[in-house]
């Protein structure tokens, strides 16, 4: 019995802790999630909250994991993860069945998994959480009272400034289609072997006091006036294999609104782009842009600045090519605001927040 438990614990503290780690790389990532299950209930007014929720998540679960490995305070860890795996076995059963969440994050986007094997995931580690629940009293610390604490200090205090310094200066590893490496056309491609979900539009009229319904291909023959309308919607007739282009949203347009995207992405040789989703904050980085802008001049370096206000953007960057882009995918692109990417063509070639905007100036110095 000591040694299965033994094994459960581990078990579970290990997956806690990877969970914890991954989402720590990318607590952005997570706390827009997070407003995607708040949009979908209505809750907008948290959504201020989210990245306060990522961050104390994220910390929490590596800590669990470290006591559970250890042993410490039972009683109390199992019944924190016996809540917290019942709340996350409800938000995976909810994307699952529900249909309105693609994805739940439980991984962040490093190991994007499906609703199914999400919720899969969470009942299987809510029997082992139960199993420490039930057998907490047995389970005695493997380290001293003085020893547990500094580890858990350590581990708090540890992924805290990691995530600190991921919000400054992009994620430790980029898992996103935008990441350093990526030609971005190949990943505007669809699979070959992708098959789309396949719809049917079902109208539903009213006539002599009874709703009928009936799709596009199957009009009554005596269909006229006496008919009225109520209401259409997408009836899912087969179902895809949800393989789909890993960037879908990517587009690039003038300030006149003129599709630019692939026009810019055939570029000849280099140049930079300046992903800027707002202008609130511009102090913190104007002063390094100058010297950026000054360097890439004098390299003969092209910069293009992708914001999703170019209103703001004319009177902050006059003078500079500016290019409009949606919030969301500037969101997903640069994970700080402002990120610069390095392109050849369609080639990200690096990427580079504001803060280490002396490391871009010697990537530019040596083009």
């Amino acid at each position: 019995m000591k040694t299965f438990l033994l094994i459960v614990r581990w078990t579970v503290g290990l997956l806690f802790i990877f969970s914890g780690l991954v989402k720590a790389n990318d607590p952005l990532g997570l706390s827009y999630k997070m407003q995607e299950f708040f949009e979908v209930w209505g809750m907008h007014f948290l959504n201020d909250y989210t990245l306060a929720f990522a961050l104390v998540m994220n910390v929490f679960e590596i800590v669990a994991g470290v006591a559970v490995i250890i042993g410490w305070r039972m009683k109390l860890f199992s019944w924190l993860l016996l809540l917290l795996i019942i709340f996350f076995t409800f938000l995976t059963g909810y994307a699952l069945f529900s249909g309105k969440i693609k994805t739940c994050g439980c991984f962040g986007d490093c190991l994007p998994l499906t609703s199914a094997q999400s919720f899969g995931k969470d009942i299987f580690l809510l029997v082992l959480i139960l199993i420490l629940f039930f057998a907490a009293n047995k389970i005695k610390s493997a380290v001293k009272p003085a020893g547990a604490m500094v580890l858990l200090l350590l581990a708090t205090v540890g992924t805290g400034y990691g995530q600190y310094y991921v919000l400054q200066h992009l994620p430790f590893v980029d898992c996103l289609p935008y990441k350093k490496g990526n030609d971005l056309l190949e990943q505007m491609k669809t699979p070959a072997n992708a098959i789309p979900d396949s719809f049917s539009i079902v109208f539903t009229y009213k006539r002599q006091g009874k709703q009928l319904e009936f799709d596009q291909a199957n009009f009554p023959a005596d269909f006229d006036s006496t008919y009225e309308y109520i209401d259409r919607k997408d009836k899912l007739v087969r179902k895809g294999n949800g393989l789909t282009a890993k960037i879908t949203d990517f587009s690039l347009q003038t300030i006149s609104g003129v599709d630019t995207t692939a026009a810019v992405l055939a570029t000849p040789g280099k140049y930079l782009l300046l992903l800027v989703k707002d202008f609130d904050h511009t102090e913190a980085w104007l002063s390094g842009f100058d010297k950026v802008k000054e360097a890439a001049a004098q390299k003969n370096l092209p910069i293009l600045v992708v914001t999703a206000d170019a209103d703001k953007a004319q009177s902050v960057l006059a003078g500079l090519a500016i290019l409009k882009c949606d919030a969301t995918v500037l969101k997903t692109a640069a994970r700080v605001t402002p990120t610069y990417v390095l392109m050849q063509a369609a080639t990200v070639l690096s990427k580079t927040s504001y803060v280490d905007a002396e490391k871009l100036l010697q990537q530019i110095k040596t083009q």
